[in-house]
């Protein structure tokens, strides 16, 4: 005769295992503030995005399921690469967050922008918004290249922090000025030091 209670028995399966999913994010406090990481299941990263509180986490998040895909899981261990070069980066052994990018989250100005700006604004380098119009094609459209830096899904993996406004000052970034100032000065200090 079988016992009734066991099929209550717990299952010594292990640890539950998750399902796939297309795009991984995570949640971390990294030097320059709380960012949010999002990875495809292929590695490519979507997002280094700055969240001040949990409506910038669901706006981002709504933006990933929206542009990319629904099936947006919280899994750390999948984001752990961008973290590490991230990390690197912060500590001044790294001139830039080496990783694979995926623009999936940008629109065809914002694209050019942010592709201009990570090929010829190099580690410690600081161009204005002006200039970026320029090298991107569009001259007159210094006020657009902020507005498209500002909505940058990829900060500091693609580093808007080195563009300033040609009158002076930090200009706006989506950390804030304190962790703008913070960029410019590592990147100064660690600009003659060879990795």
């Amino acid at each position: 005769m079988t016992d009734p209670l066991s099929a209550f028995a717990p299952t010594l399966a292990g640890p539950p295992r998750l399902e796939p999913t297309d795009v991984s994010y995570v949640l971390d406090d990294t030097a320059v503030g709380r960012m949010l990481f999002a990875v495809r299941d292929d590695g490519r990263v979507l997002t280094t995005a700055y969240v001040a509180d949990p409506a910038d986490e669901e706006r981002w998040l709504q933006r990933i399921s929206d542009t990319v895909s629904p099936r947006v899981l919280r899994h750390p261990a999948s984001t752990d690469a961008v973290r590490r070069a991230l990390e690197a980066y912060l500590a001044g052994s790294a001139r830039s967050v080496d990783v694979t990018v995926d623009l999936a989250l940008t629109g065809p100005f914002q694209r050019e922008v942010l592709t201009t700006l990570r090929e010829r604004v190099g580690y410690g380098e600081r161009t204005t918004y002006g200039e970026l119009a320029v090298a991107s094609g569009h001259p007159s459209a210094s006020r657009a290249v902020g507005t498209a830096l500002g909505a940058n899904p990829l900060c500091v993996t693609v580093p808007c922090h080195r563009v300033l406004p040609a009158s002076g000052g930090l200009g706006g970034y989506a950390g804030g000025p304190r962790a703008k100032e913070w960029l410019l000065v590592l990147e100064a200090r660690h600009r003659g030091v060879s990795e």
